[in-house]
C-alpha cells in the first residue's frame, strides 16, 4: 500500500444501526475506505479473506461465536492487518483476552464518532489505542502491583514513594517522536520520516504534551531528560 492509498476498514458488530454509524464515519473520511461489513463470525472470516483490509473493528459478542477467534485468526493469518475491539465490555477479563487473542486496540462504545476516526488512523500509523477509562484501569492495576514491596522487604514509606514518581507510560510511537523533537525536527519532517500524516505527528505530540503535564516543545524535552525517558547528553554526543 502505498502512503497515499486510504486505509482499508471493516466492522464486525452484529447491531445493524452501529454498522451503518459506523460506515458512514469511515466513508466521511478521506483517509479511509469501507470495504464491508458482517453481523456473524462465519461472515466475518470471509468479508477479512476476500477483502483483506488494514483494520477491522470487532464486537466481541456475535450470535455465532466470540469475536476473540476473528482476532487470533487476524492475528496468525493476515500479518498486514490490525484487529481493535469495539464493544460495550470495559471490564479487565475481556480487555487482557482481547490483548492475548492479538488485538492491538480497545475501544469502548461510548467512543465519539472523530475520536473513533482519529483511533484507526493513530492504529495505522502504529499506535495502539484505548478508551481513557480502561486505559486508567490498567494503569491503576499495575501500579498497585509495582508499588507492592517483595515479600520480606520493608515496606515503602509514604514519603520514599512521593521521591521516586514512576515516568508517563509513552508507547514506542510517542517515544520515537519524542526523540525526533529533542533533536530539533519539527512536524513535518517528522512525518515524513514516519511515512505518516503531520495530524497523525500532532496526534502524537499532544499526547506526549498531556502525559508530561507540559505545552511547549522545550518543556517536552527538558522533562522527558528529567524522567529519564531520553538522554539529551548521548544526542548531543551523537551530533558532535
Amino acid at each position: 500500500m502505498t502512503s497515499s492509498s486510504p486505509v482499508r476498514v471493516c466492522v464486525v458488530d452484529d447491531d445493524q444501526r452501529m454498522q451503518v454509524a459506523l460506515k458512514a464515519i469511515i466513508e466521511g473520511h478521506p483517509a479511509l475506505h469501507w470495504v464491508g461489513g458482517a453481523a456473524n463470525l462465519a461472515d466475518a472470516y470471509t468479508l477479512v479473506d476476500t477483502q483483506k483490509p488494514h483494520l477491522v473493528l470487532v464486537d466481541l459478542g456475535l450470535p455465532d461465536g466470540n469475536g476473540l477467534e476473528l482476532i487470533a485468526h487476524i492475528h496468525s493469518a493476515h500479518l498486514e492487518c490490525e484487529s481493535m475491539v469495539f464493544t460495550v465490555f470495559g471490564d479487565e477479563s475481556h480487555v487482557m483476552a482481547s490483548i492475548e487473542a492479538g488485538a492491538t486496540g480497545y475501544l469502548t462504545k461510548d467512543t465519539r464518532p472523530e475520536d473513533i476516526v482519529a483511533r484507526l488512523l493513530q492504529l495505522h500509523a502504529g499506535g495502539s489505542p484505548i478508551s481513557p477509562v480502561i486505559a486508567r484501569r490498567l494503569l491503576s492495576r499495575f501500579r498497585a502491583l509495582d508499588t507492592r514491596p517483595p515479600q520480606g522487604a520493608a515496606p515503602t514509606t509514604p514519603r520514599a514513594a512521593e521521591d521516586t514518581p514512576s515516568a508517563p507510560l509513552l508507547s514506542e510511537r510517542e517515544l520515537q517522536v519524542l526523540e525526533m523533537v529533542a533533536k530539533g525536527f519539527m512536524q513535518a519532517e517528522i512525518a515524513k520520516l514516519m511515512e505518516v500524516s503531520i495530524n497523525t505527528i500532532s496526534t502524537y505530540v499532544k499526547r506526549i504534551y498531556k502525559k508530561l503535564a507540559v505545552n511547549t516543545r522545550t518543556g517536552a524535552v527538558h522533562k522527558a531528560n528529567e524522567l529519564g525517558l531520553i538522554n539529551l547528553r548521548d544526542m548531543q554526543k551523537d551530533k558532535s
